[in-house]
C-alpha cells in the first residue's frame, strides 16, 4: 500500500486541476463534491499507506517518481519520503483539511466564486502536503512557495473589498523576507554539502561540521529565518492577524492544518543541523517564548472573535518553537497534533457564530448564544478547554504539559523559559475563556438569524472529540506514563537532548494545573461576574493606552511603517521617472541631436557642399601629417 503514497498530494492536485479547467460551467454541488471528494480521497489513500508503514515504523520509505532536472552534475528527484514526522504531518493536514473543505460546502454556499474557492484550497492542501513529503529541499521549497502563493489568493478571496487586498498582499510580503532568507540557506547548502537531499545532507552536516562551525551557525540561521515568516512568530508576526480577512474555512486551514505549522516542520525535519548550531537554537527558544507572551497579551484585548484566535495561534507556535529550541522535538510536534484539532474547532465554532448573526465579529454585540447555538457552544467549549489545558481530560493539557516539563529539564532550557511558558499558559486561559464567557453567557445583544446545517456541525463534534482523546497518545509517568507518540518518533528524533531520568516532578505539574485553572476563574471573575466594573476600569487613560498598544499588536506595524514603508514609498515617488531610465533616456536624447546636425547638413546648397569637402580634406591632411 505505501506505493500509493504518490496519490496522497496528487489527488487535491487534481481536484484543483478539474475545478480550474471546469471553472463556472460546473453546478455549486459538483464543485463542493470535486474539492471535498479530492481531500476525502487523499485521506483514504494516507490511512491506508499508514496502515502499511506501521508494520515497520523504524524504516523510512522513499517513492522516487521521477528526475527534476540535471545540470552540471545537479540532478535533483522528485521523490516522496515518508516516516513517523511526515505520516504524522500529512495524517493532521488531510483529516483536518477534509473536515475544512466538508464544512465549507455549506459556509460558502451562498458564496460568489464557489468553484473558486475550491480550487484553491485543494491547491492550499496539495502544496502542503508536497512540502511535508519531500525528499529534497528544492521540492520542499516548491511547496513552501506553493503555500504562500495560496495564502495571498485565499486571504485576498473577496478582492473586490480593497482592504482584503491590502491583507494578502501583506502577508505575501512579508513572508517573502523569510522565503528569500531560507532561498539563501539552500544554496549554501549545497555549496558546502553539494546536495539538496534533505537525509544526505543533514548525514553529511553531521559527519563534516563540528558543534558551532560558522557555515552551520549561518545555514541554520537562515532557515530560522524561513520558518519565522511562515510561521508567523517574531519578528515577522504581523501578517497573521490581518490574515482574518479571508473567509473563517480558509482561516482554519491556515492557522490549523498548514501555512503557519510549515516553520515547525522545518526546524523539526533539519534537527540535525540546528543540533550544530546551539546559538540558533537558543534564538528558536527565546523568540518562542517572547511570541507567546507578547501575543497572549494582544489576545486579551481583542474585540474581533478570529482575531483572538489569530494571536491565539501565534502564541501557541511560540510555544512549539520553545519545544524545538530546548531539543524537545516530538514535543513541538505533538502540540501541532493536538492544537490543529482545537484550533480547527475553534475557528470552525467561531464561523457558526459569526454566519448565524449575519458576519458579526465583535465579541461584545454577541452574547447569551449558549442555548440558541448549542452544539457550537459546547464544542467550542471543549476547543476553549483544550487550548486552555483544563487538567486531564484535554489534549491541550498533556501537550503543553509535555512542552513546560521538557524545557524546564532540558540542558538548553532552564527556570527562565519555564517561566515563559508558564505565563503564557495563564494567559491562554484567561483569553480563550473571556471569549467563551463574552460570547455565550450573559445577555443576549444580536438575533440569530440563521441556524447551521449538519455539513457545519459534524465536522465540530469530530474535532470536539479528538480535541480530547489525541492527549491520551502521551501522558506523564505521574499519570501512567503513555508515550505512544514520543515512541513512534523516537525513528526520527533519536538523539533527545532532554535525559529521560530527569523529572520535572509533581510539584511543576501542580503549577501549570494551578496557573490553568486559575486563568480560568479569573475570566469567569472578571468577564462574566464585572464585567462592567472591568469596562469602566479599563477605561481609565494609562489602561486605555496600554490596551491601544496591546491591541495594535505592541506597535509593529507602526514600526515597520515608519522604517521600511514610507521610505520606499518616499523614494518611489521621487523616483517616479526612474533614475534608471535616465542613461537610456540621454542615448535617445544624443541620437536625436545627432539626427537633427545631420538634417541641417543636408541644406541642397552645392557651395556649402564644397566648403565643406574642402574643409573635411584640409583635416584630414592635417591629421596625416601630424
Amino acid at each position: 500500500m505505501k506505493e500509493l503514497l504518490w496519490l496522497v498530494p496528487a489527488a487535491p492536485y487534481a481536484g484543483f486541476l478539474l475545478l480550474t479547467l471546469l471553472g463556472r460551467r460546473v453546478t455549486r454541488r459538483v464543485a463542493g463534491l470535486v474539492g471535498t471528494g479530492s481531500v476525502g480521497l487523499s485521506l483514504v489513500a494516507t490511512v491506508l499507506v499508514g496502515l502499511d508503514f506501521l508494520a515497520a515504523p523504524s524504516r523510512p520509505y522513499v517513492l522516487h517518481l521521477w528526475g527534476w532536472m540535471n545540470a552540471g552534475g545537479f540532478a535533483p528527484g522528485v521523490a516522496l519520503y515518508l516516516d513517523p514526522l511526515s505520516l504524522t504531518m500529512i495524517f493532521v493536514i488531510t483529516l483536518v483539511g477534509f473536515l475544512i473543505h466538508v464544512y465549507s460546502t455549506e459556509f460558502m454556499a451562498e458564496e460568489e466564486g464557489f468553484s473558486r474557492f475550491f480550487a484553491w484550497m485543494n491547491l492550499f492542501v496539495g502544496s502542503m502536503l508536497v512540502l511535508v513529503l519531500a525528499d529534497d529541499l528544492l521540492l520542499l521549497y516548491l511547496g513552501w512557495e506553493g503555500v504562500g502563493l495560496c495564502s495571498y489568493l485565499l486571504i485576498g478571496f473577496w478582492y473586490k473589498d480593497p482592504a482584503n487586498g491590502r491583507a494578502a498582499r501583506k502577508a505575501f510580503v512579508v513572508t517573502r523576507v523569510g522565503d528569500a532568507a531560507m532561498a539563501v540557506g539552500l544554496f549554501l547548502i549545497y555549496h558546502h554539502l553539494g546536495t539538496l537531499n534533505i537525509q544526505e545532507a543533514m548525514r553529511q552536516a553531521s559527519s563534516q561540521w563540528s558543534a558551532g562551525p560558522v557555515v552551520a551557525v549561518a545555514v541554520a540561521a537562515l532557515l530560522l529565518a524561513g520558518a519565522v515568516g511562515k510561521s508567523a512568530q517574531l519578528p515577522l508576526q504581523v501578517w497573521l492577524p490581518d490574515a482574518m480577512a479571508g473567509p473563517t474555512p480558509v482561516s482554519a486551514l491556515i492557522h490549523a492544518a498548514t501555512m503557519v505549522t510549515a516553520g515547525v516542520y522545518l526546524i523539526g525535519r533539519a534537527h540535525a543541523l540546528f543540533v550544530l548550531a546551539p546559538q540558533v537554537m537558543e534564538a528558536v527558544a527565546i523568540i518562542g517564548g517572547l511570541t507567546l507572551l507578547i501575543s497572549g497579551f494582544s489576545a486579551l484585548v481583542q474585540t474581533d472573535i478570529k482575531r483572538v484566535l489569530a494571536y491565539s495561534t501565534i502564541s501557541q507556535i511560540g510555544y512549539m518553537f520553545l519545544a524545538l529550541g530546548v531539543g524537545a522535538w516530538s514535543a513541538a510536534i505533538f502540540h501541532f497534533m493536538t492544537h490543529a484539532f482545537f484550533k480547527a474547532l475553534l475557528f470552525l465554532g467561531a464561523g457558526v457564530v459569526i454566519m448565524a448573526l449575519e458576519h458579526e465579529h465583535d465579541i461584545f454585540r454577541m452574547g447569551g448564544l449558549r442555548r440558541r447555538l448549542p452544539v457550537a457552544f459546547w464544542t467550542f467549549l471543549i476547543g476553549a478547554a483544550s487550548l486552555s489545558a483544563l487538567p486531564l481530560v484535554t489534549a491541550g493539557f498533556y501537550s503543553k504539559e509535555l512542552i513546560l516539563s521538557q524545557a524546564w529539564s532540558s540542558p538548553a532550557g532552564g527556570p527562565w523559559l519555564w517561566s515563559a511558558g508558564i505565563c503564557g499558559a495563564f494567559l491562554t486561559s484567561l483569553y480563550s475563556f473571556r471569549l467563551v464567557f463574552v460570547v455565550f453567557f450573559g445577555e443576549p445583544k444580536s438575533e440569530v438569524s440563521r441556524s447551521a446545517g449538519p455539513m457545519m456541525l459534524i465536522p465540530l463534534v469530530l474535532l470536539a472529540f479528538l480535541s480530547v482523546a489525541s492527549g491520551f497518545l502521551e501522558m506523564p509517568a505521574t499519570l501512567g506514563g503513555v508515550h505512544v507518540f514520543s515512541g513512534f518518533m523516537r525513528t526520527v528524533f533519536p538523539d533527545s537532548m532532554i535525559p529521560e531520568a530527569v523529572s520535572p516532578g509533581l510539584a511543576l505539574q501542580a503549577a501549570a494545573v494551578v496557573v490553568s485553572l486559575a486563568g480560568i476563574y479569573l475570566a469567569y471573575f472578571l468577564f462574566l461576574r464585572n464585567l462592567l466594573f472591568l469596562k469602566r476600569f479599563a477605561m481609565r487613560p494609562f489602561l486605555a493606552a496600554v490596551q491601544r498598544f496591546w491591541k495594535e499588536g505592541w506597535g509593529f506595524d507602526r514600526l515597520y511603517d515608519n522604517l521600511f514603508v514610507r521610505p520606499l514609498l518616499w523614494i518611489a515617488k521621487v523616483n517616479r521617472d526612474d533614475v534608471a531610465d535616465l542613461v537610456f533616456l540621454g542615448v535617445a536624447w544624443a541620437g536625436r541631436g545627432v539626427h537633427r546636425g545631420l538634417v541641417m547638413s543636408q541644406s541642397g546648397r552645392v557651395r556649402w557642399y564644397a566648403v565643406g569637402i574642402v574643409i573635411g580634406a584640409v583635416l584630414f591632411l592635417a591629421v596625416v601629417i601630424v
